[in-house]
């Protein structure tokens, strides 16, 4: 087996499933009538956080990737979907799909070697690649957790191996 370079290594851990369950398996067998649903005394709903994590990673992306990156998002208004259900079954899938192009494209930018990780990104605050693709990380498996957590509040996790 050949080793893995670092690059692929941090690629890796944006869909990983080693330390905690991935997203695919907290959001798998969800009720559709159960992803707008909060539990009592917590803020979001698992549409939220997906919504959230959707928009978070495509702004962390967008910043990599786009020499003509702007900062439109005002926070944490533009961040988090109003409403607790998606409009429809179609903003769901569509959602989850987002997520899994933006996931892909941002481990192929950071496996890829077509720039400098560590270097600083040039239209940033002195952020470098290597800290936006790891907050991406971090910032998606903060939410997975808290997606377990409302799954087990609304009586609608099935633990995985991973779990």
């Amino acid at each position: 087996m050949p080793t893995q370079s670092w690059q692929q290594i941090i690629a890796s851990s944006l869909d990983w499933k080693q330390a905690h369950t991935s997203l695919d398996d907290a959001i798998e067998g969800l009720a559709p009538a159960d992803r707008g649903r909060r539990p009592d005394q917590y803020p979001h709903s698992v549409w939220q956080l997906l919504e959230h994590i959707r928009i978070a990673q495509t702004d962390l992306l967008d910043f990599c990737t786009n020499a003509a990156y702007s900062h439109d998002l005002a926070w944490p208004d533009d961040y988090w979907p109003a409403e607790p259900a998606p409009p429809s079954d179609d903003a769901w899938s569509e959602c989850v799909a987002a997520i899994r192009r933006d996931r892909a494209a941002l481990a192929e930018f950071t496996a890829g070697g077509s720039v400098d990780l560590t270097a600083a990104i040039p239209h940033g605050t002195g952020q470098t690649y290597l800290r936006t693709v790891l907050a991406a990380v971090d910032h998606s498996a903060y939410h997975v957790g808290q997606i377990v957590d409302v799954r087990r509040l609304l009586g609608s996790w099935e633990p995985h191996e991973s779990s």
